[in-house]
């Protein structure tokens, strides 16, 4: 059983700066998602257990970075320009084995808590 711990949502203006955190029990392929209301949770990015590979949804690239400090067990990620639209509940994930698909949320088996990220206008 991997335990995820998210830290760092709030409340930020259009085109201010949020650093989330999510420390994990153990090192294993990542990924963070987000879910606004009414919405279907979305693939945001992730990363590799080396941190060597990253990937990134369309409507972040550019302005959101992921990263990771091994040994912390902890990934990180940096939103920058923030707008609107990306006004949501953030969680980060954990894929236990070989088969990880990391922009499907089915491809992951560990979830954190959630924490909420506010942008307004």
């Amino acid at each position: 059983q991997v335990q995820l711990v998210e830290s760092g949502g709030g409340l930020v203006q259009a085109g201010g700066s949020l650093r989330l955190s999510c420390t994990a029990s153990t090192s294993s392929n990542m990924g963070w998602f987000r879910q606004a209301p009414g919405k279907e949770r979305e693939f945001v990015t992730a990363i590799t257990r080396s941190g060597i590979t990253t990937y990134y949804a369309d409507s972040v690239k550019g302005r959101f970075t992921i990263s990771r400090d091994n040994a912390r067990n902890t990934i990180y990620l940096q939103m920058n320009n923030l707008k609107p639209e990306d006004t949501a509940v953030y969680y980060c994930a954990a894929a236990r084995g070989a088969t990880w698909q990391p922009r499907l949320s089915g491809g992951y088996d560990y979830w954190g808590q959630g924490t909420q990220v506010t942008v307004s206008s």
